[in-house]
């Protein structure tokens, strides 16, 4: 069969043992479903699969996404780090890549080809935003992520998303998040119960630099956290701008994620600005390493 051969990337490192890992499969034209599955099971990680497009689709690559328990519709870090595979292999050569995914279009960029700061970023829609007011869900969330009375900030909890939902729940410190111990055997449950694909605890670092750390406890993943979540990172910047804690401008925001597990990890998230100046979706990126 084609397209056994898989390459491990680090996606969003930022320090020794930083960054999600991701298998990646450059051609897997002819691989089953249950030979996706395979691969992500016997990694442990989420896992992309590039593909010839859907004929008319416009795409130069399809992508198809799959953790150790099903296939996801999209995974932000598996993304770039195909992308950045395609480029080192030489297949993706222009500026920006056209990619099909099951949540819908998405769009890949490289930024500052050439140079020692090249990065891959993509693209994600604007972001939804609904807010839990149900008591027994809020009562529920800080159960399962077994807070303590005063680690939460009194503002609204969001489900986001530009094409998955996460949780978002704001701590009132790093430390606090850092601490979090959460009862991982609830968290599949709780995320059913709200509509939820994952909880995404976060704190503030720097306004000013507007740095933010954050912690992914994914619904049904296979594995109890992520080291770096794009899509996750991707809603966050429209639930941050929500809370008035970062204006609507397409200047970077840094989100560390991993350090808790000891795989510190950047995510850089950006707004992308329609031609009046307001947010139209959001730039998703940062280093890959192999």
């Amino acid at each position: 069969m084609q397209g056994t051969a898989v390459q491990l990337v680090r996606v969003f490192p930022a320090g020794v043992n930083g960054g999600n890992p991701a298998p990646i499969v450059l051609d897997a034209q002819g691989m089953s479903d249950e030979a996706m599955r395979a691969i992500a099971r016997e990694h442990g990680h989420e896992s992309g699969f590039v593909l010839p497009p859907t004929p008319g689709s416009g795409a130069d690559f399809r992508l198809r996404f799959f953790v150790p328990l099903h296939e996801m519709e999209m995974c932000g870090h598996a993304t770039v780090g195909a992308l950045w595979l395609l480029r080192k292999s030489g297949r993706w050569t222009t500026d920006a890549a056209a990619v099909e995914t099951l949540s819908g279009p998405v769009r890949g960029f490289v930024r500052h080809a050439g140079t020692a700061n090249e990065y891959v970023e993509i693209t994600q829609p604007a972001g939804r935003l609904d807010a839990i007011t149900d008591a027994s869900q809020l009562a529920g969330i800080a159960r399962v992520l077994r807070v303590k009375p005063g680690e939460l900030r009194a503002v609204p909890v969001f489900n986001a998303a530009t094409s998955r939902v996460k949780t978002l729940i704001c701590m009132e410190s790093v430390t606090a998040l850092d601490g979090l111990q959460p009862d991982f055997s609830a968290v599949q449950a709780l995320c059913e119960s709200i509509g939820s694909t994952g909880l995404y605890p976060f704190a503030v670092e720097s306004l000013e630099e507007r740095v933010f750390h954050a912690r992914q406890f994914p619904k049904s993943s296979g594995y109890p956290e992520d080291a770096a979540t794009g899509i996750a990172a991707a809603a966050l910047l429209f639930g941050l701008t929500a809370h008035g804690l970062v204006p609507a401008d397409d200047r970077i925001v840094t989100v560390l994620q991993g350090r808790a597990m000891g795989a510190p990890s950047a995510i850089r998230v950006r707004f992308e600005l329609d031609g009046a100046g307001k947010p139209a979706g959001c730039f998703v990126g940062g280093a890959v390493s192999a």
